[in-house]
C-alpha cells in the first residue's frame, strides 16, 4: 500500500467514524408536493410552498428507530412534544407564528407522523428517552419545552428519569395526570388526577377502532370537540395533516395502554422545579386536574380559555394566535 493510499484509507475511516450531520431538507422537497389550505387566513400563508424555511429532518435513536422532526425559525430553541396520534403537520400554524421569535422543533414520536413504525419501545419511558436523544442529537444545552396531551406525559417521564437540567421553562397543555381512575379513589381524587376510564383495555379498543367508544368507556368531550369546524386554523392544520401523513392505528395503539395506566401525580407534585405553565379550558373535562397541578407546582401559571376562545383539548390548534401570545408571554417574562 502506497503512502497516498494509506492516508486516503485512514481519512475514509475517520470520516466514517464521525457522527453524520443532519442534512437540512425543505418540507416541500420531503413531502414531494405542495398543499393549498382550504381557508385563507390573512395572518398565515395560503400554501405550503409559502412557508419559507420549514424543514423536515430525521435522526436515528440508539435502538435503531428513525424519528422525523419538523423545524422552522431561528433563536432560542422551543421544542413541542405532540400527543397521542398527533404529528408535526398539525403544528404548521404554530411553527409559522412562533418561528418569528424561536427556533421551533416538533418531534414526531415513534409510530406517529412521519417517524418509523416499529413493534418495540412502545412505552412512555422509551418515548422520553427518544426525546432526550433528540435533544442530544440537536446539541441542546437549554431549551423550552411544550407537551400537548400525551406529550405532557412524555415530559413528566423525562423529568422523572432525567430531572429538569436542560429545561429552561416548560408548558403542559390539557393532559390528565392519571387517565386511569382507580376504584378506591374518591370523586375529588378522580377530578384532581383527571381520571376518565376504569377500563384501559376498552379505551384502547375504542381509540384504535377495535371496539366501541362511548361515555361509559372514556371522556367523549375531545371526540365531540374534534368534529367542530368553527376554527379555520384547526380545519387548515387538520386538512394538511390528513393529506401528508398516513396513520397506522395499530402502530399508534401500541403505546396507548402504557400511557393510560401511568399516574404522574408524584412527579407533578414533587419534581417540577422550573417555571411551568398549564393550558386548559372550560370546554375540557381535564380542567379540574389542571387546576390541581397548578396548585402543587411552585409558582405555576394556569391559562384557562373560555368557550369563545376555543377552550377545549385542541385550544392550541384552534386558537393559535392567542396560544402563541400567551406562550410567548410566559416564556419571555
Amino acid at each position: 500500500m502506497t503512502r497516498k493510499t494509506l492516508i486516503r484509507t485512514l481519512c475514509a475511516f475517520v470520516l466514517g467514524a464521525m457522527p453524520a450531520q443532519a442534512k437540512a431538507e425543505a418540507a416541500l422537497q420531503v413531502l414531494g408536493k405542495d398543499f393549498t389550505f382550504p381557508n385563507k387566513i390573512t395572518s398565515l400563508p395560503s400554501k405550503l410552498s409559502d412557508f419559507q424555511g420549514l424543514e423536515i429532518n430525521a435522526f436515528v435513536t440508539t435502538d435503531g428507530v428513525k424519528l422525523s422532526y419538523w423545524e422552522m425559525g431561528a433563536g432560542r430553541p422551543l421544542v413541542f412534544v405532540p400527543g397521542w396520534s398527533a404529528n408535526g403537520a398539525q403544528y404548521i400554524n404554530l411553527l409559522y407564528l412562533l418561528s418569528r421569535n424561536y427556533h421551533v422543533y416538533v418531534l414526531d414520536p415513534r409510530n406517529q407522523g412521519l417517524s418509523q413504525h416499529v413493534d418495540y419501545g412502545s412505552r412512555i419511558a422509551r418515548f422520553s428517552m427518544d426525546l432526550k436523544e433528540f435533544g442530544d442529537h440537536l446539541g441542546l444545552k437549554s431549551a423550552d419545552y411544550v407537551g400537548h396531551s400525551m406529550g405532557s406525559a412524555i415530559l413528566w417521564s423525562y423529568i422523572d428519569l432525567f430531572g429538569t437540567t436542560g429545561i429552561r421553562k416548560i408548558a403542559f397543555v390539557d393532559e390528565p395526570i392519571s387517565i386511569y381512575s382507580h376504584s378506591d379513589w374518591s370523586e375529588q381524587e378522580r377530578l384532581e388526577a383527571g381520571g376518565t376510564t376504569t377500563s384501559p383495555e376498552r379505551t384502547v379498543a375504542g381509540f384504535t377502532g377495535a371496539g366501541p367508544i362511548n361515555q361509559l368507556v372514556t371522556d367523549m368531550k375531545p371526540f365531540e370537540r374534534a368534529q367542530l369546524t368553527d376554527s379555520s386554523y384547526f380545519v387548515n392544520s387538520e386538512s394538511f395533516s390528513k393529506a401528508v401523513v398516513h396513520d397506522d392505528p395499530i402502530a399508534m395503539g401500541r403505546v396507548l395502554f402504557n400511557h393510560l395506566i401511568n399516574d404522574w401525580r408524584d412527579v407533578v407534585r414533587r419534581k417540577i422545579d422550573i417555571p411551568a405553565a398549564l393550558f386548559s379550558g372550560v370546554e375540557s373535562n381535564n380542567l379540574p386536574s389542571q387546576r390541581w397541578a397548578a396548585s402543587v407546582i411552585p409558582n405555576a401559571t394556569l391559562y384557562v380559555y373560555t368557550s369563545a376562545e376555543q377552550g377545549d383539548h385542541f385550544l392550541m390548534f384552534k386558537n393559535p394566535l392567542k396560544f402563541t401570545q400567551d406562550l410567548r408571554s410566559f416564556l419571555e417574562r
